[in-house]
C-alpha cells in the first residue's frame, strides 16, 4: 500500500515533466510562428511564410491543447493520491483488530513452546530418577511436577489452536481487503494511462492533419499563382498612364531634392509641364535636350547633398521644425489641371501627392515617438544635469507602453495649502508663486484599499536580509543570509519556508498636471529555504509537492515565472488568485548545487517569479512631486512640493530613508534652503535628506522644498530631480501569498518597495 502511495505521486510527477516539456515546445513553436512572419515579405515567395506561419501556430495550438489535457490529468491525479490517503487510513483502522490478533498468536506461540520445553524437561527427569533408584517421595515430588507441567502444555496448546484459528480468519479477510485495494489501485492507475494515451494520440491526429493540411497548401501554390499574386501587390494598373499633372506649393520648392528619414526616401523630379491637350513640353535649357551626337543611354548624374544632423539645444526648434512641416502637409493640394485623358492619369497624380503626404507623416511620427521614448532616458545621477541614457532598474518584466493612460480631469481636485508650511524671512527666497498646486489626486471614500493581511511571526529574522543602501538605478536585493540556523528540522515536522516581496516603482512627473506621470511598478517574489531541509529533500524519494496561491493577482498586468522551478494552472476561472506549484527534482537539484557551492550558508534564496503591475497613474505613487523653477542670470529658486498617498499602499506603510537630489547649473557660489540640504560643488547638486514620510507626519505627509542659489554664470536650465525611499512591510501592487497543502508551513512573509527612477521635471 506504501509503494502504491509512491507510485501514484511518480506518476503525477512524469505527467507534469511531459506537460513542461510540451509547453516549453509549444512556445518554441510560437515563437518560431512569429519569426516566418517577420520574414522578407517581397518578391513571389512571400506568401509562402504565410503557409509556415499558420502551419507553425496550428501545430504550437495542438502541442498547448494537449498541455491543458495534462494539467487536468494531473489534477485526477492529485485528487486520487488524496483518496488513496484518506482510504489507507480508513483502512489501517479497520484492519486493527487483525493487528491484535497477530500480536496474540505471537505471545501465545512463545508461551507454548515455553511450556513444551518445560514439560520435556521434567518428564525427563522424573525418568531419570527411576532409573538411579530415588526414593518414593522424590519420585512422588517428581510426578507432581510432571503433572502440573503436562496440564499447562495443553492448556497453552488449546489457546494456541483457538487463536491460530482467529488469526488465519483475520488474516484472510485483511488479504483479502488488501488484495481489492491493490486491484483498485492498479485500475485507477491504468485509467489514467488510458486518458494519457488518449491525449496523447489526439494529439498527434491532430498534428498529422495539420502536417497533411501544410503539404496541400504546398502542393496548390503553384508558380503562375505566385507571379499573379506579386503582380496583383506590385502592379500600379493594367493601361499606361498618359500623363502626369502636379501642382503643389510644396512640391515646387523642392524639386530635384532628395529627403531622407531613417530608411525611408522619396525622390522628387522635376514635373514636366503639359500643354492644353495634356503632352508634355520639354523646358528650354534643360538636361532633357539632347543633340543628335549625345549618347542617350549615357545615365542621368544627379548632385544629391545631406546637411548634417542640427544639435537640439532646445524644444523652440523642434517644435518649430515640427509645425512648418505639419503646415506643409495642410498645403498640399491638387492645382486644376487641363483637359484630363483618363482616370489612370488622375489616380497617379493622386497617388503621387499621397506618397509625399505619407513621407510627412512618417517623419512627425517618427519624431514623436523619440520624444516620448526619451522621456525617463533621463539619468539625475550622472555627471551632467541632462544625465546619460542609463536603462532602468534590470527587470524580466517588458516595459509598458509610454505615456500610461492619464487619469481623468474630473477626478483631480486641488489640495488646499497646508496651514502650517513653513516660510522665509523677507528677502531671503522670493519670486516663486504661492499660488496653489492640483498635482494629487483627491481622497475619495469608496476608494480606500482593503486590508492586507498581517506578517506572519518572523522565526528567523537572517533567512532575507535587507539591504537599505539603496540608489535610484537598483531595488533592494534578497541575498543569502549568514548566521546559525534557529530552525531545528525533523522529517515529521512541517519544513519551514520564507517569503519575500519586493517592488519597485519608477515614476516620471512632469509639471503640475497628474495626467502627464507616467508609472511603472515591478516586482518580484523570492523563496528562501533552510540549509537542512537540502538533507532531507534529498533522502525522501518523493518529497511533498511545494504549492502556494497568489492572491490579489488581477492587480497584476503582467506574471512571469521561473519556468524551470515554477508551475502554474493556466486554466484558472478566478481573475484575483493564481495557483503554481514548484518542480520538486528541479527544487531539490538547485538546493544541493547552491549548497556545494556555498556549504557553510543557513539559508538559500530562490528567485521564483517576476511581475508587473497595473498603474494607474499618479494614484499609484507613494509620493506625489510637483517642482517650480524661476530662473534669471544671477539667482535660481527652486520648490519641491510633496504629498503622501497612503492609497497608493497596502497597507499604508511610512517611507523612510527619503533623499531628494537636484542638479543646479550656472555656477553656484551660494545656496540657502529650507529645510537645510547639502551643496555638492564638485557635481553641482543639492542633496536634501528627510526623516521618515507617512500619515502621521506634519500636515500628514505633505510638505515643501525651498532653496535660493546665487549665481555666477546664470541663468541656471531647469533640470530633472530624482528622489529615492523605501518602505518596509508593505506593497504597492497589494499582492499576498497563502501556502497550500501540508508539509510546509510559512515562517517568514517579508514585503518591501522601493524606488526605481523617481524623477521630476517642471
Amino acid at each position: 500500500m506504501k509503494h502504491g502511495q509512491i507510485s501514484s505521486k511518480e506518476l503525477s510527477e512524469f505527467i507534469r515533466e511531459r506537460a513542461t516539456i510540451e509547453e516549453a515546445y509549444s512556445r518554441s513553436m510560437t515563437k518560431l510562428a512569429k519569426t516566418a512572419s517577420n520574414c522578407s515579405q517581397l518578391g513571389t515567395f512571400a506568401p509562402m511564410w504565410d503557409v509556415f506561419k499558420q502551419s507553425t501556430e496550428k501545430l504550437a495550438a495542438c502541442h498547448m491543447e494537449l498541455v491543458r489535457k495534462l494539467q487536468e490529468l494531473i489534477k485526477e491525479v492529485q485528487k486520487y493520491v488524496e483518496e488513496q490517503a484518506k482510504n489507507h487510513k480508513k483502512t489501517k483502522e479497520e484492519v486493527a483488530s487483525t493487528l491484535e490478533a497477530v500480536q496474540n498468536i505471537q505471545s501465545v506461540s512463545q508461551a507454548l513452546q515455553k511450556s513444551k520445553e518445560n514439560y520435556i524437561s521434567k518428564t525427563l527427569e522424573q525418568e531419570r530418577m527411576r532409573k538411579e533408584g530415588a526414593t518414593q517421595k522424590d519420585l512422588d515430588k517428581a510426578g507432581l511436577k510432571v503433572k502440573k507441567a503436562t496440564e499447562t502444555y495443553k492448556s497453552y496448546v488449546e489457546k494456541y489452536a483457538t487463536a491460530k484459528t482467529e488469526f488465519e480468519q483475520r488474516m484472510t479477510e485483511t488479504s483479502q481487503k488488501f488484495q481489492g485495494i491493490e486491484e483498485e489501485h492498479v485500475l485507477r492507475m491504468q485509467e489514467i494511462i488510458h486518458s494519457y494515451c488518449q491525449s496523447v494520440e489526439e494529439t498527434h491526429i491532430q498534428i498529422g492533419e495539420g502536417q497533411e493540411e501544410f503539404v496541400k497548401n504546398m502542393e496548390n501554390t503553384s508558380v503562375e499563382s505566385l507571379i499573379q499574386k506579386l503582380a496583383e501587390s506590385k502592379g500600379t494598373g493594367k493601361e499606361r498612364p498618359v500623363g502626369l499633372s502636379l501642382c503643389c506649393d510644396v512640391l515646387k520648392s523642392v524639386n530635384n531634392r532628395i529627403f531622407v528619414c531613417g530608411v525611408f526616401c522619396v525622390f522628387l523630379q522635376n514635373v514636366p509641364q503639359l500643354d492644353e491637350e495634356g503632352f508634355c513640353i520639354r523646358p528650354e535649357n534643360s538636361f532633357y535636350s539632347s543633340s543628335d551626337s549625345e549618347d542617350e543611354d549615357e545615365p542621368r548624374k544627379f548632385h544629391v547633398q545631406i546637411k548634417p544632423v542640427q544639435t537640439n539645444n532646445g524644444t523652440h526648434q523642434h517644435k518649430a521644425t515640427i509645425d512648418e512641416l505639419k503646415a506643409s502637409i495642410g498645403n498640399i493640394s491638387l492645382s486644376p489641371t487641363p483637359a484630363v485623358r483618363d482616370a489612370s492619369h488622375q489616380h497617379a497624380v493622386t497617388n503621387y501627392s499621397l506618397c509625399f503626404t505619407t513621407f510627412i507623416l512618417f517623419y512627425l511620427s517618427s519624431n514623436s515617438r523619440l520624444s516620448n521614448n526619451d522621456l525617463l532616458s533621463l539619468d539625475p545621477f550622472g555627471p551632467t544635469s541632462t544625465g546619460s541614457s542609463s536603462s532602468l532598474p534590470h527587470s524580466s518584466v517588458p516595459p509598458p507602453n509610454r505615456p500610461t493612460t492619464p487619469l481623468g480631469t474630473a477626478t483631480i481636485i486641488p489640495p488646499p495649502r497646508p496651514l502650517s508650511r513653513p516660510k522665509l524671512p523677507a528677502g531671503k527666497l522670493t519670486g516663486i508663486n504661492e499660488a496653489g498646486r492640483p498635482f494629487s489626486p483627491s481622497k475619495m471614500s469608496n476608494s480606500s484599499p482593503p486590508p492586507a493581511a498581517p506578517l506572519a511571526r518572523a522565526e528567523s529574522s537572517s533567512s532575507l536580509s535587507s539591504n537599505t543602501s539603496l540608489s535610484t538605478s537598483n531595488t533592494p536585493t534578497v541575498g543569502t543570509s549568514r548566521g546559525p540556523s534557529p530552525v531545528t528540522l525533523a522529517s515529521l515536522d512541517a519544513l519551514p519556508i520564507a517569503v519575500a516581496f519586493t517592488e519597485s516603482v519608477n515614476a516620471y512627473f512632469k509639471g503640475a498636471d497628474p495626467s502627464k506621470c507616467i508609472v511603472k511598478i515591478t516586482g518580484d517574489m523570492t523563496l528562501s529555504f533552510p540549509s537542512g531541509i537540502i538533507k532531507i529533500f534529498t533522502s525522501s524519494p518523493s518529497p511533498a509537492v511545494l504549492s502556494f496561491k497568489l492572491s490579489n493577482t488581477s492587480r497584476l498586468e503582467q506574471i512571469m515565472p521561473n519556468q524551470q522551478l515554477l508551475h502554474s494552472d493556466s486554466s484558472q476561472s478566478d481573475t484575483n488568485t493564481k495557483d503554481f506549484w514548484l518542480n520538486m527534482p528541479a527544487l531539490t537539484a538547485y538546493l544541493r548545487k547552491s549548497s556545494e557551492q556555498n556549504p557553510a550558508a543557513s539559508y538559500y534564496n530562490v528567485d521564483i517569479l517576476k511581475y508587473q503591475v497595473c498603474s494607474n497613474g499618479i494614484q499609484s505613487t507613494p509620493l506625489n512631486l510637483v517642482v517650480y523653477w524661476k530662473c534669471t542670470s544671477s539667482t535660481t529658486d527652486l520648490r519641491v512640493d510633496y504629498r503622501y498617498n497612503p492609497e497608493a499602499m497596502q497597507p499604508p506603510a511610512a517611507l523612510t530613508n527619503v533623499q531628494v537630489l537636484v542638479p543646479v547649473s550656472g555656477d553656484v557660489t551660494n545656496m540657502q534652503s529650507i529645510p537645510n540640504a547639502i551643496w555638492n560643488a564638485e557635481q553641482s547638486k543639492s542633496l536634501w535628506k528627510l526623516s521618515d514620510i507617512s500619515d502621521k507626519s506634519e500636515n500628514e505627509g505633505s510638505g515643501s522644498l525651498r532653496a535660493k542659489f546665487e549665481l555666477s554664470d546664470g541663468p541656471s536650465i531647469p533640470a530633472t530631480l530624482a528622489v529615492q525611499f523605501f518602505s518596509e512591510g508593505s506593497l504597492l501592487s497589494g499582492v499576498d501569498v497563502e501556502l497550500v497543502g501540508s508539509g510546509y508551513r510559512l515562517s517568514l512573509n517579508k514585503k518591501r518597495f522601493a524606488t526605481g527612477r523617481y524623477m521630476a521635471d517642471c
